[in-house]
C-alpha cells in the first residue's frame, strides 16, 4: 500500500510495515537519527517494559496498543519505542510534535482521526514533548481519546503528574523508561559500529575502555552516547589504508566537560534537593556533599540551596545545636556577597556541619502543633494580664492589669498563664534528650514544676471578674 500523504503538517507512517530496502538511511543525519531501532529486537535497554513476555512488548507485538504515556529522562527510548510502534502497527500513525504545533493543528488533526475512525481505521497519535502543551491544548484531545478516534502515545521528560491534567492522564497508562547502563551504551555504540547505517562500511578502532569513557559521560543518555561517539569518529585522524583510531587526546576533548540532567524548575530539582535533606538529616556527609555537587554543578541557584540548608538547621537541628543556625546563615551571606564557584566551599561546609550536628526536630514539632490548633481551635481572645494597655480606656477595660514582670522577681518568674484558659496545659516544645537540647529539656522541667508549685499564688491574688464587668483578673485587695 502506498504511503499516506502529510497530514496537516505532521508525518502519517505507512499502513503497512516498510518494504525491503523502504527505509534507506540519510546519511546526512546525525548518527542517532540514523541507527535508531525499527524493531523491538534492535531496542537496547528497558527490558523491564520489551523484555520477552513483558507487558508492552506483548501489546506492540499484537497491535493492541492503548493510550500511554512513555515518561524518563532524555535519551532513554521515548521516541524510539513510538517509531517501532510506528513501524508494527497497521493503524494510521501520527507523528505531533508539542514544539511546533498549537491548538489549531491539534483540531486539525483530531478531525481527520474522527473521519478515519468512522471508515473503521484507528489512529495512533504520537505527541513528542507533551508537557510543553498547556491545559487547554491538552483537553483538546480528551474527547477524542474519550471516543476512541485515536490512541495517544506522549513522552515526555517531566512526570505526567503535575504537567499532564488529571483528566487525560486517567485515560492513559504511564511507562516508566529508565536511564540507560554503561553496558547498554557500550552495547548500543558496538552496534552503531557495526551498522551500515552507522560506521559499518567504516573500519574504525576503538577500544572497550574508550566506548565505556564516553558511556560514564553521557550519563545514561543513549542520543548522548552515540553524538559523542560519532563527534569523536569524525574529528579523529585516519591512517593511509582509510582505517579511523580513536585517539586518547580527541576522545579527552569531546568529553572533557559532562551535562549533568538537572531541570531547575522540573522533577530532579525536588528529587535532588529531597536527596540533599535526607542525607543531612541521616547524618552521611559524604552523600550530602555529593548531592549538594549535583545541584550546583548542574546550574541551580546557590541562593536556593542556601534556603533551604538554612530551614534544615532549624527544622532538623534546632536547640540540639543552635550554632548549625548561625553558620547556614553565614553561608548563606557569603553565597549573597560572593556567588559561585567561590561559594561551594561554604556551602560544603555547612552541609557537612548540619550532617554531623546532633538533630531534633522539636522546634519544628512545636510549630506544626500550635499551628494545627491555631488553624482548627476557635481563636480566644488574648488574656487580659497579657495585653498591651496603650489608652486609658484599655486600661479602664482590665489591659495589663494583672501582669506580673517577671524580672522584678528572684526567680525570674511567674505563675502568671500566658495562653487561653482552653489551652492551658497544652505542651508543644517537648524537648528531646540531642546535644544541648537536653540542658534546656531539664531547664523547662524546673520552670515547669516551680509554676505547678506556685499556681495558687495567682490563682489567691487574682478574682474572675471586676465589678465594671470586664474580666480583669484584679488581684484580691488591689484598687481600681
Amino acid at each position: 500500500m502506498p504511503d499516506q500523504k502529510p497530514l496537516f503538517g505532521v508525518d502519517v507512517a505507512p499502513l503497512s510495515a516498510p518494504s525491503e530496502g523502504a527505509d534507506e538511511p540519510d546519511m546526512t543525519q546525525p548518527l542517532p537519527a540514523r541507527v535508531r531501532p525499527r524493531t523491538l529486537d534492535e531496542v537496547v535497554g528497558q527490558e523491564h517494559l520489551v523484555g520477552e513476555g513483558k507487558l508492552l512488548r506483548r501489546m506492540i507485538e499484537a497491535d493492541r496498543v492503548s493510550s500511554m504515556i512513555f515518561w524518563g529522562p532524555p535519551g532513554v527510548g521515548k521516541t524510539t519505542l513510538a517509531r517501532v510502534i510506528a513501524h508494527q502497527t497497521s493503524s494510521a500513525f501520527i507523528d505531533f510534535s508539542a514544539v511546533t504545533s498549537g491548538i489549531k493543528e491539534i483540531r486539525k488533526v483530531m478531525e481527520e482521526a474522527e473521519s478515519y475512525r468512522q471508515l473503521g481505521r484507528r489512529t495512533i497519535l504520537f505527541v513528542d514533548e507533551i508537557h510543553r502543551f498547556n491545559k487547554a491544548q491538552q483537553d483538546a484531545f480528551l474527547p477524542y481519546v474519550e471516543r476512541g478516534s485515536i490512541v495517544l502515545i506522549g513522552a515526555t521528560t517531566e512526570n505526567p503528574t503535575f504537567e499532564v491534567n488529571g483528566a487525560l492522564l486517567s485515560r492513559c497508562r504511564v511507562f516508566v523508561l529508565h536511564e540507560l547502563g554503561e553496558d547498554d551504551l557500550v552495547r548500543l555504540m558496538r552496534n552503531a559500529l557495526a551498522d551500515p547505517r552507522g560506521f559499518g562500511d567504516e573500519d574504525v578502532r576503538v577500544s572497550d575502555e574508550q566506548l565505556s569513557a564516553i558511556a560514564r559521560f553521557s550519563n545514561g543518555d543513549a542520543r548522548g552516547a552515540l553524538s559523542t561517539l560519532e563527534m569523536v569518529v569524525i574529528n579523529s585522524p585516519s591512517a593511509d589504508d582509510g582505517s579511523v583510531t580513536v585517539d586518547q587526546a580527541t576522545l579527552e576533548q569531546c568529553i572533557s566537560r559532562k551535562a549533568l540532567l538537572y531541570d531547575k524548575r522540573g522533577e530532579e530539582h525536588y528529587n535532588t534537593i529531597s536527596a540533599l535533606h535526607k542525607s543531612m538529616r541521616n547524618s552521611d556527609p559524604d552523600a550530602a556533599v555529593y548531592w549538594l555537587a549535583r545541584m550546583l554543578e548542574g546550574g541551580e541557584d546557590p541562593l536556593y540551596v542556601a534556603r533551604r540548608v538554612t530551614r534544615f538547621a532549624a527544622e532538623d537541628i534546632g536547640l540540639a545545636d543552635p550554632h548549625a543556625l548561625e553558620l547556614c546563615v553565614a553561608a548563606f551571606q557569603a553565597c549573597h556577597m560572593i556567588g559561585m564557584p567561590e561559594c561551594t566551599v561554604h556551602l560544603a561546609e555547612a552541609v557537612v556541619y548540619c550532617a554531623m550536628a546532633p538533630k531534633s526536630n522539636a522546634v519544628y514539632v512545636a510549630y506544626e502543633s500550635a499551628k494545627r490548633d491555631a488553624q482548627e481551635r476557635m481563636a480566644e481572645p488574648v488574656p487580659l494580664q497579657i495585653r498591651n494597655a496603650t489608652t486609658d480606656l484599655m486600661g479602664n477595660l482590665g489591659y495589663g492589669r494583672d501582669y506580673r514582670y517577671a524580672h522584678d522577681a528572684a526567680e525570674k518568674l511567674t505563675p502568671m498563664p500566658c495562653l487561653p484558659d482552653s489551652l492551658i496545659g497544652t505542651e508543644y516544645y517537648v524537648p528531646t534528650d540531642s546535644g544541648l537540647e537536653a540542658r534546656y529539656g531539664e531547664k523547662l522541667a524546673q520552670v515547669k514544676a516551680w509554676k505547678r508549685e506556685h499556681a495558687d499564688e495567682w490563682r489567691d491574688t487574682t478574682t474572675d471578674e471586676d465589678e465594671d464587668g470586664a474580666s480583669s483578673q484584679r488581684p484580691r485587695g488591689e484598687k481600681a
